[in-house]
């Protein structure tokens, strides 16, 4: 009997060795941030912890389908940045779970989820981000207002992401609904809105009559958010939709004089960029670790070493110098729990209706 005990143990031993060890000594994060932040974030965690941290850079809309995709047996324990919308879609379908940082509190309660299944670490506004040299080729002052986007001067000249796959595309697509929306209720109570805060049927329509008119002055639909700014600085378009902050990188680190950065009048959109724990995490223990030390201030002022402008949401974080004072921009009343519960349904219909997602 002692013999097979010994045995039985001794193959136990065996098979547990064989496992991998996820909670104590690996992490593997999925990342949507520019591909330098990724790689400072996780040597830093690595550095400090000890934790042999990956990642895997995607898109936010990217990002949802393969968390989707792989939800039954997850690949990720960990997704880092990231319009919050995209999150809060997430959290919805139930692929997050909640977690209660002892960090969290710092956090102002209007940029991290009420029943702690994701956090912001960090804010951002979107912008025009524009090639000088074309547009004085072209004749054309850089874009002021949404209504700019349209001139018949920038006929193929003009690159968006595809609010499919990224989630600074989704910003700006849900940046115009709220726009018609407003616009109608305006008009009459009701119009834009309707009892639930939610955007009406028309507000919507008149946004996708907006984009049906975007498309005509579009040379392409990128599946990242900020591959636009690169094409807009090699000149092969004159304007680009992003976040001001990745056009102010891309001023730093090669188009200074080259790219300039517009918001429009009307009023822009916004990211709360987000941070949740998978649920059905493999390396749990350490992406609590992770979610622990991304919300603190030392993490979040990693980003300005990479010239990743964004402003962090931790008070005590040092803002970047040269971040956007977001007090001297219009924002628009972006409703993050209305995008997120509505972006299913308007990226297919974008995708059927106005241009086909990006393949390569």
């Amino acid at each position: 009997m002692k013999k097979h005990l010994v045995t039985l143990v001794a193959t136990l031993a065996i098979l547990l060795g064989a496992l991998p060890a996820f909670a104590q000594d690996t992490l593997t994060v999925l990342c949507t941030p520019q591909e330098d932040w990724c790689v400072a974030m996780t040597q830093a965690f690595e550095a400090e912890t000890g934790i042999k941290t990956n990642y895997v850079r995607l898109s936010s809309g990217e990002a949802l389908a393969r968390i989707r995709a792989s939800k039954d047996n997850p690949e990720f324990s960990i997704w880092w940045g990231g319009p919050a919308d995209t999150f809060i879609a997430a959290k919805e379908e139930g692929l997050f779970q909640a977690y209660e940082s002892p960090n969290a509190e710092a956090i102002p309660a209007e940029l991290r989820d009420p029943d702690g299944f994701w956090a912001g670490v960090y804010v951002g506004a979107l912008g025009f981000c524009s090639n000088v040299n074309v547009l004085e080729e072209l004749g054309i002052d850089a874009p002021t207002s949404w209504a700019d986007l349209l001139k018949p001067e920038l006929q193929g000249n003009i690159a968006m992401a595809h609010p499919a796959t990224s989630g600074t595309a989704f910003t700006a697509f849900w940046t115009v609904v709220t726009l018609q929306a407003d616009a109608l209720e305006a008009e009459e109570a009701g119009k834009g809105y309707d009892e639930e805060g939610m955007p009406t049927e028309a507000a919507i329509d008149a946004a996708f009559a907006y984009f049906e008119s975007f498309h005509n002055n579009v040379l392409q639909y990128t599946r990242s958010g900020s591959a636009p700014g690169r094409l807009a600085g090699q000149g092969e378009v004159a304007v680009s939709i992003i976040f001001s902050h990745d056009c102010t990188k891309f001023q730093i680190e090669g188009f200074e004089g080259i790219l300039t950065t517009t918001f429009p009048e009307e009023g822009t959109g916004y990211e709360i960029g987000g941070m949740a724990i998978l649920a059905n995490a493999p390396e749990l223990e350490a992406a609590q670790k992770w979610y622990d030390w991304a919300l603190t201030a030392a993490a979040q002022e990693i980003g300005a070493t990479v010239n990743s402008l964004q402003l962090p949401t931790n008070p005590d974080a040092k803002v970047p110098e040269l971040s956007v004072n977001l007090a001297e921009v219009k924002l628009v009343d972006y409703n993050f729990l209305a995008a997120g519960a509505s972006r299913n349904a308007m990226v297919e219909r974008f995708d059927s209706e106005i241009a086909p997602r990006p393949t390569e």
